[in-house]
């Protein structure tokens, strides 16, 4: 027989026995395929979470820096910028703890 011959009835056979040999490792193939999906999931939600903490941060870091100089520009204003600022961080401490809590269910 030719060598060509030869590779052609490798290749045949080969045809007709890797699906069935396929079909048993189809089970093993899907659940890998789930773990790894839900693990990149879980991952992203991590790094959501952790931007929102970071926004948060930014965000009441801009506010008391703004306040601060609100109150070097108009020291008598004090009192009010104070309550204020401190409203305005409460807010957004707030929306970010509400980010984190939707991030870690989404990864659930």
């Amino acid at each position: 027989m030719k060598l060509t011959k030869k590779i052609v009835l490798a290749a045949g056979v080969i045809a007709v026995l890797a699906p069935m040999a396929m079909a048993q490792d189809a089970a093993a193939a899907e659940a890998l395929a789930a773990a790894g999906t839900e693990n990149i999931g879980k991952g992203l939600a991590a790094i959501g979470a952790g931007l929102a903490v970071v926004g948060g941060g930014i965000g009441i870091g801009m506010v008391g820096k703004g306040a601060l100089e609100s109150i070097a520009r108009q020291p008598e204003a004090a009192g009010t910028i104070g309550t204020n600022m401190i409203l305005a961080a409460a807010l957004i401490e707030g929306a970010t703890l509400f980010a984190i809590v939707v991030g870690l269910l989404a990864g659930m």
